[in-house]
């Protein structure tokens, strides 16, 4: 079946059950949805670059009211855009969060953007140009027009080409969108690239069922050669009950656009869309016409018990497809309720030998492990596939990827623990470990295999470095173990000492 067969030379890596000795987690170890529980992210779109997928998410964040009680998202906060990658679907790296809109001394005066106030629901894409990768990262303001920013890596630095709006009301052919927003990108084969968006349905809060059923507010524009500027007109695209989350991908020399169903009243007795559904179409230009063919993916609700919007991006990995999307997951099992509040997750798409996609079914267990995870590399602290009480914060440490994009790990306090997935240590193991540490207080981390209560196979004495960005290298004897295993890297105080007990960077075995 096309589509659905693994990669060669790739052995299967099986994730463990669901440990009982978990605790109060969201994410159990064992689960790989969602892709992370200690930040929240909306609006998930990939790429993927040299052998590792990229997703960029909308900046999701609790907001309170002036008693301090969590309200309802208004989505105030998305200002920023945050980024992870993997190269084996399960250990996700964070890269943290850029800050996109400037306008208004947003995220500290800081934002990229000058003239944005909102950095809503992104998409990526490279290119390369003049002989050298280039990445741009697409976002909404709001939902008032459509900026873009550029790096030479796919975690940054950015910087703002234009100092404007790429899309805006005023682009040919975009008069009749309600909502200009939720941007999706294709470059193709030929290397032209296109731009989807938009969204809405016309007539306010009382539109006819004409409007409802097509509401034509989404469109697509072809890109210049640079990728920020646009070519000719936008065209619009016939999408049935339309709402929001334009989404592009190429199978099989065939272009497949989907989006998410709005939520009007559907007529009786006629086969039409359902609410708040993924669905898609298809067709032979990346300009349209697109011809519908059906739903994919029900609403959140049906799988996890909470509903709300969806929004997904499909792309292809190592052999397989894949679609990730968002789910209120994470808020519902904190606080009893969604909210309002998005989490990333993924899951297989597979197709029928005609080009059709089959029904993709959501779900908490999420995908396999493409390969095992190699600890004789080093591994950033913030490469997680499951944890506990801990939090990832920016750091003055060189970074793995590009020297001035780091993040480390933080927030840990004594029974704190964070894993990763099943890490190939060989037939000999390892002797040593290594770990790049910070600390006022110091602490210990005890380093256990396959589960949260597994064997120790060694302790590592953090001392107090002299500061939270004093980083020193410091490592531990450890008994070889052989073959495939999951690392659980358990935090512990010493002496008085509780909370906040050191800031972890980067770790290897030896």
């Amino acid at each position: 079946m096309t589509g659905t067969s693994k990669p060669s030379a790739v052995p299967e890596v099986r994730l463990g059950d669901v440990a009982h000795t978990a605790g109060a987690l969201v994410k159990a170890p064992g689960l790989g949805n969602p892709l992370r529980d200690y930040r929240l992210g909306a609006d998930p779109y990939a790429i993927v670059y040299d052998g590792r997928v990229y997703l960029y998410m909308s900046s999701d964040e609790y907001v309170y009211d002036n008693k301090g009680d969590l309200i309802e998202n208004n989505f105030s906060m998305l200002n920023r855009v945050f980024a992870m990658s993997s190269d084996d679907m399960v250990n996700w790296t964070d890269h943290g969060a850029i800050p996109v809109a400037g306008a208004r001394n947003l995220n500290d005066g800081q934002g990229i953007a000058k003239w944005a106030g909102g950095s809503w629901a992104p998409a990526a894409a490279y290119k390369r140009i003049n002989g050298e990768d280039k990445f741009f990262l697409y976002f909404a303001d709001s939902a008032g027009g459509i900026g873009v920013l550029t790096a030479d890596s796919p975690i940054g630095p950015w910087r703002d080409p234009l100092g404007k709006a790429l899309v805006t009301h005023s682009t040919p052919g975009v008069a009749g969108v309600v909502w200009l927003f939720d941007p999706a990108v294709l470059v193709d084969d030929d290397g032209k690239a296109y731009l989807y968006f938009g969204g809405g349905v016309p007539g306010g809060r009382n539109p006819t069922q004409e409007q409802v059923a097509d509401p034509r507010t989404v469109r697509v524009i072809q890109l210049g050669d640079d990728m920020i500027s646009t070519v000719g007109a936008a065209a619009v695209i016939e999408a049935p009950y339309v709402f929001e989350d334009s989404g592009i991908h190429k199978y099989n020399g065939k272009y497949y656009y989907s989006y998410c169903t709005n939520f009007g009243p559907r007529p009786h007795g006629e086969d039409v869309p359902a609410t708040g559904e993924i669905v898609y179409m298809v067709g032979d230009s990346p300009m349209g016409p697109f011809r519908y063919v059906g739903s994919i993916l029900k609403n959140p609700y049906h799988f996890f018990g909470v509903g709300g919007n969806n929004h997904h991006a499909i792309f292809e990995f190592a052999g397989q497809w894949y679609i990730v999307y968002h789910a209120q997951t994470v808020s519902k099992a904190v606080h009893g309720n969604g909210y309002g509040y998005r989490s990333p997750h993924i899951n297989k798409v597979e197709f029928y030998d005609n080009g059709l996609i089959k029904e993709i079914k959501a779900d908490r267990f999420g995908v396999p492990q493409l390969k095992p995870l190699d600890p004789y590399r080093r591994v950033e602290a913030e490469t997680i596939a499951w944890q506990l009480g801990t939090i990832t914060e920016p750091c003055d440490a060189p970074g793995g990827f590009v020297e001035s994009v780091n993040l480390c790990v933080a927030g840990i306090d004594d029974g704190d623990w964070l894993a990763v997935a099943n890490a190939d240590f060989g037939a000999d193991g390892p002797s040593t470990f290594v770990a790049n540490v910070a600390s006022t207080a110091g602490g210990r981390i005890e380093i256990r295999v396959d589960s949260p209560d597994g064997k120790v196979i060694g302790t590592l004495c953090v001392p107090a470095t002299g500061g939270e960005e004093e980083w020193k290298l410091v490592q531990c004897d450890v008994e070889p173990v052989a073959g495939v295993h999951s690392i659980f890297f358990m935090f512990n105080g010493s002496g008085e000492s509780q909370t906040d007990l050191f800031r972890f960077d980067y770790w290897q075995f030896r």
